[in-house]
């Protein structure tokens, strides 16, 4: 019988952003502005520093708006440069209505973390 060592998880990286539809009241267009801010915070240096593979990473992404079934996962998925990703939609973001134009902005949130395998002993994080 073999058995697969459990891999040590590390989350490497948490970072937020936020996106709008301003007048097409598309939530998946919002919802890739908000995962793109995000990716523009963030440099993860230490791929390179610690020779990790990018590829090794585990990357969720959780957005938010108020109508999360209106989202396109693998089309927000497809804006992650690397790793293996998973999106999840939840309530959040927010719509605000203009009664003047009858048009509602619709505002997404993004949180991207992404987790590395880190053997056991090898490095520490804290």
């Amino acid at each position: 019988m073999s058995h697969q060592p459990t891999k040590n998880l590390q989350r490497i990286i948490l970072e937020m952003g936020t996106g709008n539809d301003l007048y097409g009241e598309d939530y998946t267009k919002a919802a890739i502005r908000a995962v793109q801010d995000a990716l523009h915070h963030s440099s993860i240096t230490l791929f390179r520093s610690m020779d990790f593979e990018r590829d090794e990473m585990q990357v969720e992404v959780t957005i938010g708006t108020q109508n999360p079934d209106l989202v396109n996962v693998d089309d927000v998925a497809a804006q992650i440069p690397f790793g293996s990703v998973k999106v999840n939609t939840v309530k959040g973001g927010l719509n605000i209505e203009d009664p003047v134009q009858e048009t509602v902005t619709v505002i997404a949130t993004a949180a991207i973390a992404a987790r590395i395998d880190i053997p056991e002993g090898k490095y520490s994080l804290v």
